[in-house]
């Protein structure tokens, strides 16, 4: 009899962890579909919001980068020094000899 109750607790065990994985992950999945509702108009609702704004800013000051032609580097389009024709890192690169 005690056999009995050990597999019945065993499977009643077994049982509450699967649901309870399965509630976890359907809230995570919940909470990853939903956007942020509007917080306090306090200072963690302004951090919130600036977050969010940092973002969406650093997506459109994405930047387009380009290699180097000497070494291989890639490095922000605004810093390239161009010389014969070709993209360098850095004015040392542009000023040595090609191979």
């Amino acid at each position: 009899m005690s056999r009995l109750l050990f597999w019945l607790a065993l499977v009643f065990l077994v049982v509450f962890a699967i649901r309870s994985k399965i509630r976890a992950a359907q809230q995570r999945q919940q909470n990853r579909q939903q956007p942020p509702a509007a917080g306090p108009s306090g200072a963690s609702g302004q951090a919130a919001s600036g977050q969010a704004a940092g973002r969406r800013q650093a997506s459109a000051e994405i930047e387009t980068m380009l290699q180097c032609a000497h070494c291989g580097v890639f490095y922000p389009a605004s810093e390239t020094v161009q010389a014969r024709g070709r993209d360098y890192c850095s004015a040392a690169h542009a000023a040595m000899p090609s191979a």
